[in-house]
């Protein structure tokens, strides 16, 4: 797997994550516990991304940025 890949793909779980705590903040009764991990997970996605992007070719980080 290219660098460029592994970045879309981290990029790929860091969406799915936001949709998840969106879902979860959203309930009538959020589970706290659960959205603490669900930060959790995407602060660490997130980083790994930056880290990876660090390493990317600087014209294909600008096409391809990462929302907080």
């Amino acid at each position: 797997m290219s660098l460029q890949e592994r970045i879309e793909e981290l990029k790929d779980v860091h969406q799915n994550l936001e949709k998840a705590l969106d879902s979860e903040t959203h309930r009538a009764h959020p589970d706290d516990l659960q959205i603490a991990s669900i930060k959790k997970k995407k602060l660490a996605i997130k980083d790994e991304i930056v880290s990876l992007e660090t390493q990317a070719p600087t014209h294909w980080i600008s096409r391809h940025e990462v929302s907080p």
